[in-house]
């Protein structure tokens, strides 16, 4: 099983990413390969509505960083995003990569049946994590990003989330979530 983690907060002791690097050494121990990737340290730009990536070519034409990302991605089995909650959404780091997932959409993905590019059946873990102590708040993010996932294949994705995290270590401080992260590694590592 080849995973690629996202790692979205600009914080490299953060909380989701503590949740993200307990959920990868659990999928690691069981035999997973894990390829991960820390956004803040990269280099690159947002989508630029460009449309090349419709009429050109089938993939984004920017050449940055998240070019390596995003072809990881193409190889991955399950796909790990964690990211802090900021103003109600996620990182910034986190959205311009998301953004550039436009690129895995063929030209006519408003009507084509099979409107990604990607092999379908891939798992998308999404790890959020929040200062806001209230589970109501913000929970509208998963969703919103899971209906797009969906769009490129992805199926029967996950949630790891963690509420009332502000001070860096309180995740790890916080059993019930790492038992979470390791619980969902050691399903999706067993369903292959």
């Amino acid at each position: 099983m080849n995973i690629v983690c996202l790692l979205g907060s600009p914080r490299s002791r953060g909380n989701s990413t503590a949740i993200a690097r307990h959920f990868c050494e659990t999928a690691e121990k069981k035999g997973a390969s894990i390829q991960s990737f820390s956004l803040n340290k990269l280099n690159y730009r947002g989508c630029q509505a460009c449309m090349t990536c419709k009429t050109k070519l089938d993939r984004c034409v920017l050449k940055d960083d998240l070019t390596e990302v995003l072809d990881a991605i193409r190889d991955a089995d399950v796909l790990v995003m964690a990211t802090p909650v900021y103003y109600g959404e996620v990182s910034s780091q986190m959205k311009g990569f998301i953004d550039r997932t436009f690129s895995y959409l063929v030209p006519d993905y408003t009507t084509n049946p099979v409107p990604s590019r990607l092999k379908p059946g891939k798992r998308l873990v999404f790890i959020q994590t929040q200062g806001q102590p209230d589970e109501k708040q913000f929970a509208d993010i998963f969703p919103r990003y899971d209906y797009f996932f969906n769009w490129y294949g992805f199926m029967d994705n996950c949630l790891i989330r963690g509420c009332g995290l502000m001070t860096d270590g309180e995740a790890q401080a916080r059993s019930e979530i790492m038992v979470d992260a390791e619980k969902t590694a050691d399903m999706l590592v067993q369903k292959t």
